[in-house]
């Protein structure tokens, strides 16, 4: 894919799932089941926006005791 619209929003966007460099979208994380849903969903790549909207919330930070 190159230049495509999102099935999601219907924004232009470049699909770099075919480029030598990395795609963008590996930048997201998203569960298993939220990528599974997505493809049957949609069948194709989603744009950045919507990827970044769709991500799953960072994990929270665990905090060390402060040390003496």
């Amino acid at each position: 894919m190159s230049d495509a619209a999102c099935p999601r929003c219907g924004g232009a966007f470049h699909c770099g799932a075919n480029d030598t460099a990395p795609c963008p979208c590996g930048n997201f994380t998203l569960s298993a089941s939220t990528t599974q849903r997505l493809r049957e969903q949609y069948g194709s790549c989603l744009c950045m926006a919507c990827l970044a909207q769709l991500q799953d919330p960072p994990a929270p930070e665990t905090s060390k005791p402060a040390q003496p």
